[in-house]
């Protein structure tokens, strides 16, 4: 799995915005200073930098990591001058997103520079790989039609897969993430779907199993 440093001071903004990376099938750990950044154990496919940080600048982080490798790097700011995005570059970075951004463009940008780096990871269950790079879902190596929310879902799965996920639990990781509506009847149409596209026999689904009582459990068909 793609793996993504988060150096950010602002607690609600980590906390956010690493949900978020989590949904779209990155793995992300967050950092609040420079020290705590450079003390968590990598290797990262990429990481994303604040530049004003309390010990430090993102800018000495960048540098670090660049010494200890090619590693990716995106500056997250709320300084939009020229002066700051030149000195941004000048340290090595690929991107510059400067505050308030949009999630979903943060995403893409992070697809971009990663394919730019030809970095990224996939998961993989029985005949479904999931490559979060080009944020698809393949089956058998063909890439499967699913909506938003039906990609979160089975990305969901993928994560954990082997885990049984309770239906509290998955109706609190994709709950109006993208803006759409969901509870538990919407939940059971989303499943139903998904059986529709990855089983060979839906009535008899072998991938996404029900476990009674408990649960969804995603693992290799037998």
């Amino acid at each position: 799995m793609t793996r993504i440093l988060l150096v950010e001071d602002d607690r609600l903004i980590a906390e956010n915005l690493c949900a978020f990376l989590r949904q779209e099938g990155f793995e992300t750990a967050a950092a609040a200073t420079a020290a705590e950044a450079l003390a968590l154990p990598g290797p990262w496919d990429l990481a994303l930098l604040d530049v004003a940080l309390p010990d430090g600048s993102g800018l000495d982080v960048c540098r670090a990591l660049r010494r200890g490798g090619d590693v990716p790097v995106i500056f997250l700011t709320a300084s939009g001058d020229e002066a700051s995005v030149l000195r941004g570059f000048d340290a090595g970075a690929d991107d510059y997103v400067p505050k308030p951004f949009r999630p979903r463009e943060l995403a893409s940008r992070i697809r971009s520079v990663l394919r730019r780096a030809g970095r990224g990871g996939t998961l993989t269950c029985g005949p479904l790989t999931a490559d979060a790079v080009r944020g698809e879902i393949l089956l058998r190596g063909r890439p499967l039609a699913l909506s938003a929310l039906e990609y979160r879902l089975l990305l969901l799965f993928l994560q954990n897969r082997g885990a049984v996920l309770s239906r509290t639990r998955l109706l609190e990781e994709i709950w109006d993430s993208g803006g759409d509506f969901v509870n538990d009847n919407t939940l059971t149409v989303y499943i139903k779907r998904l059986r529709e596209k990855i089983e060979d026999d839906p009535q008899r689904p072998a991938l996404l199993q029900t476990v009674r009582g408990l649960g969804y459990r995603l693992e290799d068909a037998p």
